[in-house]
Formats: structure tokens, sequence, C-alpha cells
């Protein structure tokens, strides 16, 4: 079954470049520049704006000629991820080894360079769940994550629960960041101005016009919100959460007595 559903983008991801379509005429078209066609919609429109008739017009071909090359959406969708996700033997590579040998530095290096690559193409975050068939570059970064955590004493099941824990952390700053966005935009065009501030400063903002109403109901909210007031410390949610991740990992790793 799992061939049945998910073969056709397995082998557009891992296997050789199809050649030309067997009939009719030949368009240039490589999958490569079909990926980078669906990747320039999906970073102006959102993966929504996203259909094989849209990225067709913007390669000026008719969509059955796109379908020689990419059975469906799914597969084409599998494709943009693919190109979206960074090389991990470029950037990432050079993070981790400027980390350090660490693997709490590495991992934390890890998982800011994945929280990159989600703010500059928000539409990753639907692309990239469930079940789904998945490329080189995404595999390359699962294991440069595992990678990091060998020698700590871990089991692999402990290591990829790890991993999926501090990628989840990522993903949703990532979508606060991305509703924060989407609603500043949204409230920008009705006020005509602007809007800015990360995911903290946006609750800040309502929490304070709560307080100003009825704080005296909430007095330990009031006292955190003046505690962030004055000492400051808005904005580090993604910190602060790797940050206890990582000591969790640690106590796990300190009970194996490797020590690394």
């Amino acid at each position: 079954m799992a061939d049945e559903q998910w073969g056709p983008a397995v082998r557009l991801l891992w296997g050789p470049p199809p050649g030309p379509p067997a009939r009719g005429p030949r368009r240039g078209l490589t999958l490569e520049g079909i990926a980078g066609a669906g990747v320039a919609i999906a970073d102006a429109e959102g993966l929504g704006g996203v259909s094989m008739q849209r990225v067709a017009a913007e390669l000026a071909v008719t969509k059955m000629a796109l379908y020689r090359y990419v059975p469906g959406k799914a597969e084409l969708v599998a494709l943009m991820a693919e190109a979206a996700m960074p090389d991990p033997a470029a950037g990432l590579d050079a993070a981790l080894e400027r980390a350090g040998s660490g693997w709490r530095e590495r991992l934390g290096a890890w998982a800011r360079e994945l929280l990159a690559a989600f703010r500059a193409h928000p539409w990753l975050l639907r692309a990239t769940v469930g079940a789904r068939a998945v490329g080189p570059r995404e595999v390359g970064w699962l294991e440069r994550a595992l990678a990091a955590l060998e020698g700590c004493g871990l089991n692999g099941a402990e290591s990829m629960d790890a991993v999926v824990l501090v990628a989840g952390h990522v993903r949703g700053i990532a979508e606060q960041e991305r509703a924060v966005s989407a609603g500043g935009a949204a409230g920008a065009a009705v006020a005509g101005g602007a809007t800015g501030g990360g995911p903290d400063v946006e609750l800040g903002a309502v929490l304070g016009e709560v307080m100003r109403l009825r704080g005296a109901d909430f007095p330990a909210l009031g006292a955190a919100l003046a505690s962030v007031a004055r000492d400051g410390g808005q904005d580090q949610a993604l910190d602060f959460g790797l940050e206890r991740i990582l000591d969790g990992i640690g106590l796990l790793v300190a009970a194996r007595g490797t020590g690394a």
C-alpha cells in the first residue's frame, strides 16, 4: 500500500530525472524548474495557491504537458518541499561545525537552522506533516540531528524521540510566527499601517489590554507581565523552550552515564 500511495513521489525524489515525454513537443521541462515554479507561487500566496494548472501556466505549458513529468499535486508538493529545504551539506553543516562537538550545542544549532528554513518558506509547515514521501534533503536533516546525539548512550528510539521533540518545538514557534505575520498583515491592511513584534509581543499587547480592564482578577498574571516589562525577556520562547528540552535530554544522557 505504501508503495502504491507514495511510490511515484519517492521515485521522483530519489530516482534519476525522467527523460523527455514519449509523445508531444519537447518543452525542456525539468523537475527542478517545475519545483521552483511551485515554490515561487507558494512563497507568494501560500500552499493553497499552488495547483497543477497554476504551475503549468507559470512554465508556459499545458497542464497535460506538466502531467507527463509530475503525476499530481501530492508529488508536486513533495518536489517543492525538497527544493525549499536548504541543502544540509551547505549551510547546516557549516552551522554545526561552528557549534562545536557537543551534542547540546549541535542540536541547538540544528534547531535554529530549521527555524530559519520555516521562516524562509512558511508553507513548509503544511507541506512537511503527516505520512508522505520525503526527499534526500529532509532525510539529510534528520541524519544530522541523530548524528549529533551519537555517543550519548541513547538508544535509537530515544534519539528519534529527542529529535522529534526538538523539531516539534521549532514547528510550534514557527507556527506562532506565521499566525502573527498573517494577522499583522491583515491588521495593517485594515488600518493602513504597519504592525510589528513577535508572538510574545503580540500576546503581551492583548494581555495588557485585558489587565487594563480586569487586572484585579488576575494578580499572578499582572505580576508576571510587570516583571517582563521591568526585566525584559519577551520573544525568548524559542531559546527558553529549547534550553529546557535540552536540559531534559541532558538528564537522560547523564542517566546513561556516558557524560557525552
